[in-house]
């Protein structure tokens, strides 16, 4: 009767230690090392022991970034399903269950507020929303930050985290390509910075349009950056990619980014480069 006690009890403290400790560790990719979470959040989800940059959602971005007082814009806007598409489950379910988990109605933020003494427009995109898919709704409110960086003379950063154009939408999601393109032609003739930053990942045709469009084109360490999957190259071209391929380290050294940016200091380097981009000194 003893041996089954002692079993229980066994039993019980393991419930209770699973209990206690469950979610406070994490393990990271990089390092393979089991990291205490609140350190992790503290880093900004940077692991502290070999700087794997975590994914983070665009709030968390938007905070990161912007002096206290910024403000969202173009919140609005919500995805209609002029296909009706359905492929595992209706496009039209997607959209509902994604705008639950997230608490947005699609997959970017728009922000107006201050990096530093720099006044700027901000786009940022939500990889938890449907992969970042871009569709007409992601296409229309980058359009109107372009907008608002020409009416304002503000410059324009838009931070990219997508798996590519929003197929569920067809022939009006690969539209946008162009749309934000020329957006941004308008912008360069007017003399009006935008930066792109690239983080993990940033792949099809949002890497085909604007993610490498920027007058400064900067990435996170590690980031996953291309158009097509390294998978679909290798079974296309049937040979064995270089290692680190698509990520930004390999971008970097082959002349596609001009820098490499770990997130802590993002805000200073993005403050920096707008105080020589810009005419105007910033203020005092």
């Amino acid at each position: 009767m003893a041996w089954f006690k002692r079993e229980d009890l066994e039993i019980i403290n393991d419930e209770q230690k699973t209990v206690r400790t469950e979610g406070l560790w994490v393990r990271c990719d990089g390092c393979r090392q089991i990291i205490w979470k609140a350190d992790i959040e503290a880093n900004q989800q940077v692991c502290p022991k070999c700087g794997k940059h975590f994914r983070i959602d665009a709030r968390a971005r938007i905070e990161n970034l912007l002096e206290p007082g910024y403000q969202l814009v173009d919140l609005e806007l919500r995805s209609t399903d002029p296909l009706q598409f359905t492929d595992l489950k209706p496009y039209a379910k997607r959209l509902i269950e994604a705008q639950k988990k997230t608490g947005l109605n699609d997959a970017i933020i728009n922000a107006i507020g201050h990096i530093g003494p720099h006044p700027v427009v901000l786009s940022v995109m939500e990889y938890a929303f449907i992969g970042g898919s871009m569709g007409a709704v992601v296409g229309e409110t980058i359009a109107r930050a372009v907008d608002r960086s020409l009416a304002t003379g503000h410059p324009l950063i838009i931070i990219a985290a997508s798996g590519g154009a929003r197929m569920m939408e067809g022939i009006a999601s690969l539209m946008q390509l162009a749309k934000i393109s020329a957006g941004l032609g308008r912008l360069d003739d007017a003399g009006i910075p935008y930066i792109s930053v690239m983080t993990d990942p940033t792949t099809g045709g949002v890497t085909a349009s604007f993610a490498m469009l920027g007058d400064l084109n900067i990435a996170e360490p590690g980031a996953l950056i291309g158009f097509a999957g390294p998978r679909v190259i290798e079974q296309t071209i049937r040979q064995k990619l270089p290692e680190g391929f698509q990520r930004s380290e390999f971008l970097l050294e082959h002349g596609f980014l001009d820098a490499i940016v770990p997130r802590k200091e993002l805000k200073f380097y993005i403050s920096a480069a707008l105080t020589w981009m810009t005419s105007s000194p910033p203020l005092s």
